[in-house]
């Protein structure tokens, strides 16, 4: 009996993982391509001409302060995306994200205000401060789960609301804002302390945010802990299937708290690039939004932390070219949300449409190697 070929089995080895490739880079080109041309649609029947508005986001993308702008928000974009995924991961839809993050800035506010030891002391504490409080507020979401069943999604969308009243509870002047003398409809921290201040990185354009190096390390830690340690194991197994992971010995209910806790852990850092490098404050309008924003993107980007990159920075350069709309040529601001919204819609269809397309794909290589293998057999029977 002859062996296989080993040249032929790495060549079909090959080009399947070329394909899948291909598949998986598919959806979300497929997606951007639907948007752009929705949205040129939109621009065009309102009288705009789209040639014109792409040809005013791309101009302020190659320019340097705009190149600095984008990086800035995708720092912010990132973390808010990475604390959505690491729940999805598990399959637990943390919606929690928006009130975790706010709760914890605010806390890490209060305490950077309060508090002015050495920078390398003082910004490790707030970073600390911020993921304990945002993994502590995650974690009634994953006890309500694991003892009283409550669904996640039911929860942490409660939680959203709640926080709303934490963050009013707390921000008031005697509290966590200062006294302030007369009347004053702006309610805000003290700044925090000099030594607060996370280190920026000059260039060209501006001032390009260090924290972009913390974002980083969250992604590399993320896709670390999932490929290459027993826990993400566990995670990617419990999120496939509980029984299962249940059958293999996983405590699926210690993994449900622990990785809704990580996931607000994360979340707990979305608000500090802005807190420690731009604004110094927490204010009644602190940076709305970012956590629906992030699970968007960590739509967009299949929960992987290299994918949730990209989408960060799709995402980013949208927001930041789509500034300049309204400044250079009269055109909507809306029209970004639009896009946005298109390619979030667009993706979900591109990858049903893809992934149908993979299955059946699948499905006739099962086919041919059977038909060849019944072929060999047929003619080895009439050879004996």
């Amino acid at each position: 009996m002859t062996s296989p070929n080993p040249a032929a089995k790495r060549s079909l080895a090959q080009r399947i993982s070329g394909e899948r490739i291909v598949l998986a880079l598919a959806a979300p080109v497929l997606a951007v391509v639907l948007s752009v041309a929705i949205c040129s649609v939109l621009l065009a029947t309102s009288g705009k001409n789209p040639f014109d508005a792409w040809n005013v986001m791309i101009t302020y993308a190659t320019k340097s302060d705009g190149q600095v702008s984008i990086l800035n928000r995708t720092t912010t974009y990132y973390l808010a995306a990475a604390a959505a995924a690491f729940g999805f991961r598990m399959n637990l839809f943390n919606i929690g994200v928006e009130g975790q993050y706010k709760v914890a800035a605010l806390f890490a506010a209060f305490v950077g205000a309060q508090v002015d030891l050495p920078s390398f002391i003082q910004i490790p504490l707030l970073l600390v401060t911020a993921m304990l409080v945002g993994g502590l507020y995650a974690s009634i979401a994953g006890l309500l789960k694991v003892y009283r069943g409550v669904s996640e999604v039911i929860s942490t969308i409660m939680l959203n609301s709640i926080s709303l009243a934490i963050v009013g509870l707390l921000l008031v002047p005697g509290i966590f804002a200062p006294k302030v003398s007369g009347t004053s409809n702006s309610i805000q921290t003290d700044p925090v302390s000099q030594s607060s201040h996370f280190f920026t990185i000059p260039t060209a354009g501006g001032d390009l945010w260090g924290f972009i190096l913390i974002a980083a390390l969250v992604g590399v830690v993320f896709q670390f802990t999932l490929s290459r340690t027993r826990f993400g194991f566990d995670l990617r197994a419990t999120g496939r299937s509980e029984s299962a992971a249940t059958a293999s010995g996983v405590n699926v209910k210690r993994m449900v708290v622990i990785s809704m806790v990580v996931s607000g852990a994360i979340a707990g850092l979305i608000g500090l690039p802005e807190l420690l490098q731009n604004s110094y404050y927490y204010g009644q309008s602190f940076q709305p939004g970012l956590g629906f924003l992030g699970i968007s993107i960590a739509l967009l980007g299949r929960n992987s932390p290299i994918g949730i990159a990209f989408a960060a920075l799709l995402f980013a350069f949208l927001d930041a070219t789509g500034s300049q709309l309204p400044l250079k040529g009269g055109f909507p601001f809306e029209i970004v949300d639009v896009m946005k919204g298109t390619i979030v819609i667009c993706v979900v269809v591109a990858y049903e449409l893809v992934r149908r397309y993979g299955l059946k794909r699948q499905q006739q290589k099962v086919g041919a190697q059977l038909a060849a293998q019944l072929a060999a057999t047929e003619k080895k029977e009439v050879s004996a």
